[in-house]
């Protein structure tokens, strides 16, 4: 069973308990919350519900990112260059985490190695 482990006790459940990557982010509480009324569906703010230490540490990892990108520059070739000319950097660094928790379930259940591109 893959599952990832912080001492001894594990620290999410086996990742193919997820049917998919948004399943997993949903659990980490890195979606938006529903919020709907009379048939209108609207999205509130990040749910933070599930596993905090992953959560936190996943915003951690890509507010070190954004700001790297900040300092060298912010270039409009790709989604994250884009992204902070228009949304607020915790918006940022909150799609970006949800983002890498999808790549990771992905990675751990195909049992692949990360590939740019």
């Amino acid at each position: 069973m893959l599952s990832i482990r912080c001492g001894r006790s594990p620290f999410a459940p086996d990742l193919r308990t997820f049917a998919n990557g948004r399943n997993f982010a949903a659990w980490l509480g890195l979606v938006p919350k529903p919020l709907s009324s009379g048939g209108k569906t609207r999205l509130s703010g990040m749910s933070r519900v599930g596993q905090d230490d992953i959560r936190k540490l996943l915003i951690v990892g890509a507010i070190s990112r954004i700001r790297w990108i900040c300092r060298r520059g912010p270039t409009a070739d790709n989604w994250l260059g884009r992204l902070p000319l228009r949304k607020p950097r915790m918006v940022v660094a909150v799609a970006l985490a949800n983002k890498m928790a999808r790549i990771i379930w992905a990675m751990v259940t195909k049992q692949q190695d990360y590939r740019t591109a």
